[in-house]
């Protein structure tokens, strides 16, 4: 009996422990954001603010190219997504359904290229688009960015298309539908918890990727939300408040996107990763 009591304790004792570890940061930046300076520079930490100001917040938002930048990162990254998307479900469909030549070292190019520390390529992408005379546009962040997410999308969805029955798709068939119909009517509505999957996974890499922007646009036309993030401690000096109010801000969107997502996202990953 106590082995087994043993046996419950410490899998939810280590689980609380990793979620205090994980949530604190989180929480310690979003009340700093509503807290005053005053509270801030204590030596006496104030766990629980009671006087809330939202001045540090006015600061973030009223901080040059703001808005620019805010528009700059939702256009990337949703154009970004959308694109590997759609690329990823005709991949995913032609590796799960059809057989042909050099089909499995297709499968072992998109895991190596999952596995690809993309920052060791920053130089020779810098130089592409150097040549091409594309710097400080959003057009090569997009499709740099696809890139990047493209692999585990088309992997995630390989998964979920295989796991759909071939019989489904010949009954569409059948029924006078041809194979693009069948697709759209029969196998892709299944698809919807790897799609959201998938989405959440591209929208988080492609909204914090740094290095890329940091040496692809300089001029603030074409920046995004991380590097004006990481500028904006050095604008405003000290302003720790500000800072963590900018760093909220930053964090929101992710936020909200994994609250409405995340049960169809793990339950995605999961049936994923473990069928096709």
């Amino acid at each position: 009996m106590k082995r087994s009591l043993l046996g419950r304790i410490w899998p939810n004792a280590t689980a609380i422990v990793l979620f205090v570890m994980m949530v604190f940061p989180v929480y310690w930046m979003f009340t700093t954001a509503f807290k005053p300076t005053a509270d801030i520079i204590t030596d006496n930490p104030v766990w629980f603010p009671t006087d809330v100001t939202f001045d540090h917040f006015s600061t973030a938002i009223n901080a040059p190219n703001f808005w620019q930048m805010v528009v700059n990162s939702v256009t990337v990254t949703v154009c970004a997504v959308l694109l590997s998307l759609v690329i990823a479900l005709f991949a995913s469909f032609a590796l799960a359904r059809m057989r042909f030549k050099g089909r499995k070292g297709m499968i072992l190019v998109f895991m190596v290229a999952q596995m690809a520390p993309w920052e060791v390529m920053v130089i020779a992408i810098y130089m592409i688009v150097r040549d091409a005379d594309m710097l400080n546009s959003l057009l090569p962040l997009t499709l740099f960015y696809m890139v990047m997410v493209l692999p585990f999308t088309v992997l995630t969805l390989r998964g979920y298309v295989a796991a759909v029955p071939k019989e489904l798709e010949e009954s569409a068939m059948v029924d006078g539908c041809s194979r693009p119909q069948a697709f759209v009517k029969v196998i892709l509505p299944l698809l919807a918890p790897g799609l959201m999957a998938t989405s959440l996974f591209g929208f988080i890499t492609a909204w914090n990727e740094f290095p890329l922007v940091l040496v692809l646009n300089k001029e603030p036309g074409g920046k995004t939300l991380p590097l004006w993030l990481s500028q904006f401690q050095s604008q405003f000096g000290d302003d720790w408040g500000a800072t963590m109010a900018a760093a909220s801000i930053f964090a929101i969107p992710i936020l909200i996107l994994f609250v409405f997502l995340q049960r169809k996202a793990v339950s995605g990953l999961t049936s994923g990763a473990v069928k096709g």
